[in-house]
Order: C-alpha cells, then sequence, then structure tokens
C-alpha cells in the first residue's frame, strides 16, 4: 500500500484531470492531451520522455478543446 506523500507524489506527476474523452481526429484526450497509447503506458516512461511529454501537452489540449 502507498504511505500518503507516495500518493500525491503519483498524482502530481499523472497529468489526468478524469476527462477521459478523445478528439476523433488526433486521438487526443481532451482532459490530459494524451493519446490511449500514452496514457497505458505513462508509468513505464522514463523520467526524461515523461517530461518531453508533459512539455508537449498543453500545447495539445489547447488545439482540441472547443473553449481553448
Amino acid at each position: 500500500m502507498f504511505a500518503a506523500d507516495q500518493v500525491e507524489a503519483v498524482k502530481k506527476d499523472n497529468p489526468c484531470i478524469s476527462v477521459c474523452e478523445f478528439d476523433g481526429r488526433t486521438g487526443w484526450c481532451l482532459g490530459c492531451g494524451r493519446t490511449i497509447s500514452e496514457i497505458r503506458e505513462w508509468r513505464k516512461l522514463t523520467p526524461y520522455r515523461r517530461t518531453a511529454l508533459l512539455r508537449e501537452l498543453p500545447r495539445r489540449v489547447k488545439q482540441v478543446r472547443p473553449d481553448g
């Protein structure tokens, strides 16, 4: 079982905001900007790849959100 601080670290590192609706054209989640395969592989990504993806996500969300 996770300690409370470990759970917070996992939440902080995970860009999910529990929207989980996907854009049909790009395949990006309207909430976090990741693809289904990126969501599935998230915990397996290297810290470098995670950081690179985290930097890319705001642009993706802005591009696919109707209010963005």
